[in-house]
């Protein structure tokens, strides 16, 4: 082929395709740029990018179960707030109690203490009634009444816990006020007495549940350095490396300036011939 040609001008060829690569490449870097991503779909690379929406599923599988712990954490702290004020109230009631096992108290102060006694454990009874979080409670085994076992997922495989529901039934204190004194010491015999009994048993859910929120709490704690972790790998091998890009943007730039003149420049060949035929 003659370097000589106005029908195939050779530099002007070369020229073009370099100013292509140039701005097929400036291309490449100015969608880096604007989405900070160097794999930003399949086509930057097609391994990496399924690797990267595998990890980005498993984010928000895990985001998603980070909330659904969030509405058992709700329950659980409603159900401990309620057995808290539970448990102070009982110690009220045993107050009140141990001074109507006094056979020494009559009349109208015995009178008084059974009034308030009945006040106290009917107010046991509407706290543990009103355990309710968005229409469930743990103090309760009836589920047509929004009680029973709590079963929540806790990773974004599935994988599940059981939080058992205790029958509200086995912390009430018996409603029928004690007659006399000999009734009120039956109700605080050690291991026997219905008071005893029922305040254990409260002391033993308070117990049960905080252990429980516990275990939410650090499952959340887990839960979200997991994400932490997995969206540090994940930028890890699809973030773009700005500063580094920047410095691809303003070469690329350059060259692309040289290249559209350098094809200019070939472009004017064939005019010289003209000149030998003049």
């Amino acid at each position: 082929m003659s370097f000589n040609s106005v029908n195939t001008n050779r530099q002007a060829v070369f020229a073009l395709q370099s100013l292509n690569q140039t701005n097929s490449e400036l291309g490449g870097v100015q969608k880096r740029v604007s989405t900070g991503f160097r794999v930003a779909d399949a086509r930057d690379d097609g391994g990496a990018f399924a690797v990267a929406q595998a990890v980005r599923s498993d984010v928000a599988g895990v985001t998603a179960v980070g909330e659904q712990l969030g509405g058992t954490r709700g329950i659980l702290s409603t159900t401990f707030a309620s057995l808290s004020v539970v448990s102070d109230t009982m110690k009220q009631a045993r107050a009140v109690l141990t001074r109507l096992a006094d056979a020494a108290v009559t009349g109208a102060s015995r009178t008084q203490y059974q009034e308030q006694y009945s006040l106290l454990v009917n107010q046991i009874g509407s706290f543990i009634d009103d355990a309710f979080y968005n229409g469930r409670t743990l103090l309760s085994t009836v589920a047509t009444a929004g009680g029973g076992n709590i079963v929540s997922i806790r990773n974004e495989s599935g994988a599940t816990f059981t939080i058992e529901a205790v029958d509200g039934a086995a912390l009430r204190l018996n409603t029928t006020v004690p007659a006399d004194a000999a009734a009120a010491v039956a109700r605080l015999a050690p291991g026997t007495g219905d008071f005893d009994v029922k305040d254990a048993a409260v002391s033993t859910a308070l117990n049960k549940f905080g252990a429980q929120m516990q275990f939410v709490e650090n499952q959340q704690v887990y839960n979200s350095k997991k994400i932490d972790a997995m969206e540090d790998g994940l930028g890890a091998l699809v973030d773009a490396d700005l500063a580094k890009e920047s410095s691809k943007l303003q070469a690329l730039q350059t060259r692309q300036q040289l290249g559209v003149q350098t094809l200019g420049i070939a472009n004017q060949g064939p005019q010289v011939l003209l000149s030998l035929f003049r």
